[in-house]
């Protein structure tokens, strides 16, 4: 038996199979750094276009009006200001009128058709302007909107530039967006009714969810015997977490509204039905998350004389903790961002009110988003990026809550 000759390293072959490698080896390299640079760069295309259509829709044009209210046509009495007698005061007629006499007879198609309720609420606020003259800011049209923060037709530039050298155009923060709910008028609408319909929406699907799903994936990993039934049931719950999320809008459909006749568009019906599609997730992570636990934690419990209920909660579920709340933060991310089961619970109405409690008829930001994407005016462009912005700070102000939580239950071994 003859003896194997050593390798020579130092041959011509073995350098070029050598050289080869490290070759390879710096291709995959690049490789892996062009993904990540590939990856990064849509994430800064998609972040800056956001940024720069969305930070617009956080600001409003508006247009200072000087009205001589002794002089105009308002009716009102300054002692007997009520809601019933300003919606008797015909205000857009005579918010048109005085615009007309300030900023000449295009006045109507500078001014938004919801500037009369600056001037109600100017009134509201202080009943005294009535016997003075008094400027108020009202909102700009869409037209001269866009014209003064963009670009816009050439006539809306006209008119912006005119109102410029006036000096009674402005540009500033739009409050009303973070505290209005949805609208026909670009100008006017906010993203508060959907916001609170989502945190609503949100917290039920947290509430259901979460218990639920660490409750199934303890008995199923800790108490459950080995038999054909716990099998099928770990069959399932793997294939529900696959499972499209318009499913779960239909089964939301078909037992919580026409069975259960439960209220329509609530944030109590769309947070059980994401409930459905989230408690799945929590279930698979946190089956591996207990699993992870060293079997020497419950040795050494029970050989100091815990009970298995004990074990179970005082330390192995403490030690999963963390690996449950990651498979969480997955579902809730997801369940965030979603909108076909919502949409087939009718969470797609019309909202102009934010909603009072889970009850109340409500929609969530994704939904918004879809809605105002679908509008015809150029106005709803900004807001729905703005929008998108609000639900991405929504999702990580979300999930830095969750992470925290799990760093601070982690325990390393």
């Amino acid at each position: 038996m003859s003896a194997k000759n050593p390798t020579d390293w130092k041959s011509d072959a073995m350098r070029r199979r050598i050289a080869r490698r490290y070759a390879a080896e710096r291709r995959f390299k690049l490789a892996g750094l062009a993904a990540v640079a590939l990856s990064a760069a849509f994430l800064a295309f998609l972040l800056f276009t956001m940024m720069g259509n969305g930070l617009r829709g956080f600001t409003r044009t508006e247009i200072a009006l000087k009205i001589d209210f002794p002089a105009s046509p308002l009716l009102l009495d300054p002692n007997a200001i009520t809601d019933e007698a300003l919606a008797n005061a015909n205000l857009p007629m005579v918010t048109s009128t005085v615009a007309r006499k300030v900023l000449g007879e295009k006045a109507d198609d500078m001014l938004s058709p919801t500037a009369w309720i600056s001037i109600r609420d100017a009134i509201k606020a202080d009943p005294k302007i009535l016997s003075r003259t008094e400027t108020i800011s009202v909102p700009a049209s869409t037209a001269i909107d866009l014209a003064a923060k963009s670009k816009g037709s050439p006539e809306a530039e006209a008119e912006v530039a005119r109102l410029k050298q006036q000096g009674v155009l402005s540009t500033g923060i739009n409050w009303n967006f973070l505290t209005a709910s949805d609208g026909t008028d670009p100008t006017q609408v906010g993203i508060w009714g959907a916001f609170k319909g989502s945190l609503l929406t949100m917290l039920v699907t947290l509430l259901l969810s979460f218990p639920v799903g660490v409750a199934t994936a303890l008995y199923l990993e800790e108490y459950a015997p080995k038999a054909w039934w716990t099998d099928i049931i770990e069959v399932s719950i793997n294939n529900l977490a696959a499972v499209p999320s318009i499913i779960f809008g239909l089964l939301g459909l078909s037992i919580f509204l026409n069975f259960l006749h439960l209220p329509r568009s609530a944030p109590l019906i769309g947070g059980m039905t994401l409930a459905l599609m989230t408690m799945p997730v929590i279930v698979i992570a946190g089956r591996n998350a207990i699993k992870a636990v060293p079997p020497s934690i419950r040795d050494a419990a029970l050989g100091i004389g815990a009970s298995p209920v004990q074990v179970v909660f005082q330390h192995v579920l403490p030690l999963a903790l963390p690996g449950i709340l990651t498979g969480t933060i997955i579902g809730m991310a997801r369940a965030l961002g979603e909108t076909a089961p919502l949409l087939m619970i009718g969470m797609r109405a019309f909202i102009a009110t934010p909603p009072g409690g889970i009850s109340d008829p409500a929609t969530v930001l994704p939904v918004q988003i879809f809605l105002w994407s679908d509008e015809v005016s150029k106005g709803f462009v900004e807001k729905t990026s703005a929008a998108i912005i609000v639900l991405l700070v929504f999702l990580l102000a979300m999930n830095g809550l969750a992470i925290y939580l799990r760093n601070k239950f982690e325990t390393r071994w």
